[in-house]
Parts: C-alpha cells; sequence; structure tokens
C-alpha cells in the first residue's frame, strides 16, 4: 500500500456514503457531545414574509459540504500556506437537526435553544444552519449564561423591527430582539442596503443601541483592513450570516435576494480577520432556499463559507493554546 495521504483509507467521494455536514460523525446524543464544532440544522422558516423554502436549508447545506470533505489530507491553502481542517486533529460533529413543530414557532425556536445550549455545555462552538433568519433568535437566546458576545451580521436587511402586527419573532426581527440582550455589546451590521425590510426609526433605534451599520458600498470604501478597524477586537464575536447577504448572481437561492451584494472573497476576508482579532464563538448561516436555484450554487457558496470559516476559527485557536 503507498504511503500517500491520498491512497490511503477509502476514497470516500462527494457523492458516496452518509450525507452530514463535511462528512464529519454524527452525534445523535445531545448529552454526549464531545468536539471543537458541532453543526446543528435549524430548518424552520415560518417566519418568512415573502418566499419561503429555507427549510430546506440544512439538508443542502449539508449535502453541498460533501464536495469539501477533504478526506485524509485535510485542506491546503497555497496563499495562507496553511493546511485547514487537517483530519488528524479537526474534531466536527453534526448533530442532527433541532425538532421543528410546524405552525408553532414558540416551541420551534425552543427545541433550537436547546440544540445550541447542549453545544455550549459541551464546550463546543455551535455552527447552526437555517432556517428564515428568525432561527438567530434562539441561537442568540442561548448565550444568556456565557460571557458577553458583539454580533457581526453580514446580510442585505437590517431585520431590526421590533413588532409590526404583533409580530415579534419573524426574520425582520433577529437583531433586534438580540441588542436588547445585556449580554450582547453591541451589532455590527454589514452589507445592509437598498430598499429594506425595517423602517427609518428601526435604523435610528438600531444606532442608539449600540449598532455600526455599513452597506456593501461603504464596506468597499473603506477595505476590509478599515471595516475590521471598526469592529471591537479581543473580543467574543457571535457571526449571524444571511445568505441574501450576497449578490444574487451567485446566491440566487434565497427567498429575498437583493442586487449590489457581496461576493465570496469580500465576506471570507472579513470572518477571516474576525478569527485573527477575536474569537468567533458561535455562528448561523441563514436563508439558504435551495428551490430557487436550480443550480445549487447557493449551496455550496454556504458550504464553502461554513467550511473555510470553521477551518480558519480552529487554526487560530490551535495558534491561542
Amino acid at each position: 500500500m503507498s504511503d500517500n495521504t491520498y491512497d490511503s483509507g477509502r476514497l470516500d467521494l462527494p457523492f458516496v456514503g452518509l450525507c452530514t455536514f463535511g462528512k464529519y460523525p454524527v452525534c445523535m446524543d445531545w448529552s454526549a457531545i464531545d468536539a471543537d464544532v458541532a453543526v446543528l440544522g435549524a430548518p424552520f422558516d415560518f417566519g418568512t414574509q415573502w418566499r419561503s423554502g429555507a427549510r430546506q436549508g440544512p439538508r443542502s447545506i449539508r449535502e453541498a459540504s460533501t464536495l469539501f470533505s477533504f478526506g485524509h489530507a485535510g485542506a491546503y491553502d497555497h496563499e495562507d500556506d496553511i493546511v485547514y481542517l487537517p483530519a488528524d486533529s479537526t474534531r466536527v460533529v453534526d448533530i442532527g437537526d433541532a425538532d421543528i413543530v410546524h405552525t408553532n414557532t414558540e416551541k420551534s425556536h425552543a427545541n433550537i435553544e436547546a440544540g445550541v445550549r447542549a453545544i455550549l455545555g459541551a464546550g463546543a462552538i455551535p455552527v447552526v444552519l437555517g432556517g428564515d433568519h428568525s432561527v438567530n433568535i434562539p441561537c442568540v437566546s442561548a448565550f444568556s449564561e456565557q460571557e458577553p458576545i458583539h454580533i457581526v451580521q453580514v446580510d442585505a436587511h437590517l431585520d431590526f423591527v421590533d413588532e409590526r402586527h404583533g409580530v415579534r419573532y419573524g426574520h425582520g426581527n433577529p437583531m433586534r430582539r438580540a441588542a436588547e440582550k445585556d449580554y450582547v455589546t453591541g451589532l455590527s451590521q454589514i452589507g445592509i442596503r437598498n430598499v429594506s425590510s425595517t423602517a427609518r426609526q428601526g435604523y435610528e433605534d438600531a444606532r442608539a443601541m449600540g449598532s455600526d451599520i455599513l452597506s456593501v458600498r461603504q464596506f468597499r470604501k473603506l477595505g476590509v483592513e478599515g471595516v475590521l478597524d471598526r469592529i471591537p477586537k479581543g473580543v467574543r464575536y457571535y457571526v449571524t450570516v444571511d445568505i441574501d447577504g450576497f449578490d444574487p448572481s451567485i446566491a440566487a437561492g434565497t427567498g429575498t435576494p437583493s442586487h449590489g451584494g457581496f461576493y465570496y472573497y469580500e465576506v471570507l476576508e472579513l470572518l477571516d480577520g474576525l478569527t485573527k482579532q477575536g474569537d468567533i464563538v458561535g455562528m448561523d448561516l441563514v436563508e439558504v432556499a435551495p428551490d430557487y436555484d436550480l443550480s445549487g450554487t447557493t449551496a455550496i457558496l454556504a458550504a464553502q463559507i461554513l467550511m473555510n470559516t470553521i477551518g480558519r476559527i480552529l487554526h487560530q485557536k490551535s495558534l491561542k493554546t
């Protein structure tokens, strides 16, 4: 048998085997999570105001992630000269999905929160696959017994509506609900543009409650380093990425596409910078609705961003230990 790492073990091509996130092991016993990162699906989309379908997001992202299941050699990035996600030391598990009870937002959100709390209780970093953006509400709620967090949001929409026709827990509300938490020290809301779901009063409220709001054009004028300079350093970050923060030319599969969005490397470089200047302690990626993208590239984009971010989180963690 060859000593080449590419030839050892099974070939395990992307279309072979069980479809877990990145083909990492499954842990269905939430009381026995033993990993550095645990991936949870939150297939909930009752909070949408227009096109539903993000309930299919977690499954589509998992399938797309098999393209990046690097097998025996890890993921070598020649620009960084770093092997991310090395097979011998990467401890990631997929703990399946939170149970979603149809028509019952309160119960479904409680089940998502329970999953994130189980991950945090095990000392792991939660990575949550949405679902619409309302799933961020239970994710952030799960941090109530943790050290303070600063939220970094990549999104086309501000999502800072307080209440509309009695709705407080839809996908237009999560950043307002987060800002109300005493353990959320501030928000960096990046990519916000054009016609939005939040009225002018919401923007004024957001700034008054500690938000720094940047559009895509403002981001590009500042550059990645300039944007990172506006985000507090040496703190714990919770990152929430709405796939509609990306331009629909590369992310058509979402319920509320908005032109003028980000491209892949802009967001990756931002997230890479966060791992270097602080600690990403939790993350969700939401609003992937695969039925609106026949090519499947939106789910691939989501999986690629997540795998690369997880790799960078774990690499920086290894340098600090």
